[in-house]
């Protein structure tokens, strides 16, 4: 039996998705990605104000589904990828603090290769493999 069945019907999700619903959700998405990127201000130490000049010269944006937090960040050219690559340790420690099963997905540059895509929970063992 669904764990939802015991909910009373407020607390169940909606029937249908409307338009408000979709627009409540990009604005959640949009407020999470603006908190991300001021998180970074915040700590004034030089490591942390590079990882946000690297996200300002990408595309990125925050997107979550029903589970899952996502970061996805576009590189321009392959030095900024490889310095985004370079910073995932600093980018996951931020995200994990809006949630634990987060994950981040960085793109290179157009026919230069494919995504890279890890949790935040597989980052310490990526970190020992830098």
């Amino acid at each position: 039996m669904s764990k939802l069945s015991f909910l009373p019907p407020d607390d169940l999700p909606p029937q249908q998705v409307t338009k408000e619903d979709k627009m409540l959700h990009l604005a959640l998405e949009q407020s999470i990605g603006r908190c991300f990127y001021l998180a970074w201000d915040a700590f004034g130490e030089r490591g942390y104000r590079i990882t946000q000049i690297l996200l300002s010269n990408c595309h990125w944006y925050i997107t979550q589904n029903s589970t899952n937090l996502m970061l996805i960040i576009d590189c321009p050219d392959l030095v900024s990828y490889w310095h985004i690559v370079s910073n995932i340790p600093q980018l996951g420690n931020r995200l994990e603090r809006f949630s634990k099963n987060a994950k981040i997905r960085v793109y290179p540059p157009f026919g230069k290769g494919s995504p890279f895509e890890i949790g935040v929970h597989e980052i310490s063992a990526y970190r020992d493999w830098l």
